[in-house]
């Protein structure tokens, strides 16, 4: 099978995979509200909770997530282990699989129960307005997340540890220098234990920003593929991407918040709600903010892959290196069985980057252009 006949049908696979997921978890949301069922586990959790508002909130939440978690666990095995284990990607053993899966979950249930207390407390508030200060409030804690990230989330599914590559460190860290881009340090990423695919980031804001290489990246490519590659990564630095990246979902969240205000407020009492700021009613309010993100979603991936390609172009001017460039896109895309050739339908609803294929033709692009200019 060829390479790109494989990535296409891995890719494709995924896709269903994930449509699968989002309407599982869709259809959760719709029996709890249409059967009711969503007002009995709140009475269970008031019951249990003796009527207090915060331990109500917190056990309806867990039992929420929890449902959700177990409908979906056999999806997430087949995508996340078995599929990448018959496309040759994943080096993950089955208890390392249910480690990181075990984590996820008590992540969301941290972010659940601290979400959900401040949107219903700010609807208690302000029944008109909360939209709007819940926006407000979101959009500083992704503040907050991007940058505890790398020093709080990111430790907990992986190991990091500083560089021991004296000459690619310095090379890498005289890079963001000149790109205006002050880093912790050069940090060695272990995936290789959990996968082939190859991955590196600028992560974190301000005092938290550091340089992260798998050790799979460090592995198969060159020093020149892997200044070329965080060349890229400098420009969402220089470019402030990661500004207008929350920027963007902050306007996704308040969209998605009046959304919801709308849904509460024309339907609660349909399915049996007290009002609006009734914690039976987190799955109407779900439901109304996941449809915005569905019909947003290509317009924010063509945010991204426009942000791409104009980091593309400005590792291009930094390195001058077309071939280091062309080289790592190829190594990449084979590494990480890229889908070289999306049709146009699947890259306006599904990919945030170009393809590898438009990367090079691009890169090549670039280089006639400067030859000619000069």
């Amino acid at each position: 099978m060829a390479n790109e006949d494989k990535s296409a049908r891995y890719h494709r696979l995924r896709r269903r995979v994930s449509c699968a997921d989002t309407l599982l978890g869709t259809l959760l949301l719709l029996v709890l509200l249409v059967s009711g069922a969503s007002g009995a586990i709140r009475a269970a959790a008031a019951s249990l909770a003796h009527g207090s508002f915060l331990p109500t909130v917190i056990i309806y939440v867990t039992l929420l997530v929890l449902m959700s978690e177990a409908l979906r666990l056999p999806l997430a095995l087949y995508q996340e282990l078995a599929l990448e284990r018959r496309y040759g990607l994943s080096r993950q053993t089955m208890p390392q699989w249910w480690n990181d899966r075990l984590k996820g979950v008590v992540v969301a249930l941290v972010l659940g129960t601290l979400a959900a207390p401040i949107v219903l407390v700010l609807l208690r508030w302000s029944p008109d307005r909360w939209w709007v200060l819940a926006a407000v409030v979101f959009a500083g804690l992704l503040i907050g997340l991007a940058q505890l990230a790398p020093i709080v989330l990111m430790p907990l599914f992986y190991t990091f540890a500083p560089l021991e590559r004296p000459a690619l460190v310095a090379r890498l860290v005289a890079l963001a220098e000149r790109a205006g881009a002050q880093v912790l340090g050069v940090f060695e990423w272990r995936l290789g234990d959990r996968t082939r695919k190859a991955n590196a980031a600028l992560a974190g804001i301000g005092r938290t920003r550091r340089i992260l290489l798998s050790d799979t990246l460090l592995a198969e490519h060159s020093d020149d593929e892997i200044e070329v590659i965080l060349a890229h990564e400098l420009a969402h630095h220089v470019y402030r991407d990661i500004w207008s990246g929350i920027g963007l979902e902050a306007v996704l969240i308040l969209a998605g918040f009046a959304a919801a205000d709308v849904a509460l407020t024309h339907f609660s009492a349909s399915f049996g709600l007290t009002g609006k700021d009734d914690v039976a009613a987190l799955p109407l309010l779900l439901l109304a903010a996941g449809a915005v993100s569905f019909v947003l979603m290509p317009v924010f991936n063509l945010f991204s892959r426009a942000h791409e390609r104009r980091a593309d172009r400005y590792a291009l001017e930094m390195t001058r290196n077309v071939d280091a460039f062309v080289s790592a896109m190829r190594r990449l895309a084979a590494q990480n069985l890229a889908e070289e050739h999306p049709s146009w339908i699947v890259e306006v609803l599904f990919h945030t980057h170009p393809s590898a294929t438009a990367r090079i033709a691009a890169a090549h692009a670039w280089r006639a252009t400067h030859a000619a200019s000069r």
